[in-house]
């Protein structure tokens, strides 16, 4: 009989410790988001991904609880991201601009990170050969120049297809080559040229901004995860929706961003337009909202 009351009594008990402990495994699983480490010492691009990418965890932490974010312990290509983004396991987040490839083998989350910025590419080049650059008037002008790019990177594609004339490298050494007229140019975002510049003009004394050119086309560039962590991608997608809404988006874009668009000066530049074939149909061109607005007071 003492037995069977004693049990009746630690009934309650036993129940409130195995609640206690589901919550604490609960609130240690967090989410793991581990991204690209940055790929060379003067490797600045991504600290405005990891601000919108940090903001959009914490906005969710309400209803996604903790998450733990840190760079991979190893430096990789964009190749090799995506093999390892593939397993889910030394990278769980990679940036990437789209395509039909990257949208069938990983879940991308559908917010252009720099609102199509990406797409709009000035050069890097030799400042010596500043005349070549002032005779290109068109796409035919351009096709005979050398320009170099990363390793697996997205838009390696749309530049051929283009009928560009493209070799790779390590992102490190690219700037080298440029110097060293291995390569004619270098391609940049604009919201990482002139960045970018500043980072490695010391190292490459006779590194110049090209001034006259752009080259133009559609370039979403988003944050894509493995295919099976629609968790994360969710969270993310919705943290980011909340930053667009609350105008936290647009705070972080012109503050890492305005000073570049600017200095770009695009009403004064010869623009040489390129059509990506092979955008993916799901692209939300019409959502002016998430993309760049050259003709905005904010962009002169």
């Amino acid at each position: 009989m003492w037995q069977r009351s004693l049990y009746r009594f630690n009934l309650p008990l036993a129940l409130l410790l195995i609640l206690s402990l589901l919550c604490s495994a609960r609130s240690w699983a967090a989410d793991q988001v581990i991204y690209p480490a940055p790929e060379g010492v003067n490797d600045v691009r991504h600290e405005d991904k990891l601000e919108f990418l940090r903001t959009a965890l914490e906005r969710t932490r309400p209803q996604y609880g903790d998450y733990e974010l840190r760079p991979a312990g190893v430096v990789m290509n964009k190749a090799r991201q995506l093999l390892s983004l593939s397993t889910n396991q030394e990278l769980t987040l990679s940036w990437s601009g789209t395509s039909l490839e990257m949208e069938k083998d990983f879940l991308p989350i559908r917010i252009p990170l720099r609102k199509g910025l990406g797409g709009y590419r000035i050069f890097l080049i030799a400042a010596e050969r500043q005349a070549e650059f002032d005779k290109i008037k068109t796409l035919d002008d351009l096709k005979p120049f050398i320009m170099g790019q990363g390793n697996g990177w997205a838009s390696n594609e749309v530049l051929r297809r283009a009928g560009l004339n493209v070799v790779t490298s390590n992102y490190d050494s690219l700037f080298r080559m440029v110097g060293a007229s291995r390569i004619d140019l270098f391609p940049r975002g604009l919201s990482e040229v002139f960045i970018e510049y500043e980072a490695n003009r010391r190292s490459v004394p006779n590194l110049a901004v090209e001034q006259n050119l752009i080259l133009r086309y559609d370039s979403p560039y988003y944050f894509f995860v493995n295919k099976q962590n629609t968790r994360l991608a969710k969270r993310i997608e919705q943290g980011l929706r909340m930053m667009i809404k609350d105008g936290s988006f647009d705070e972080i874009f012109w503050r890492y961003n305005g000073d570049s668009i600017r200095k770009a000066r695009l009403n004064e530049r010869r623009v040489i337009y390129l059509i990506d074939h092979d955008l993916p149909p799901e692209t939300p061109l019409k959502d002016k909202s998430l993309w760049f607005d050259p003709t905005s007071s904010k962009a002169r």
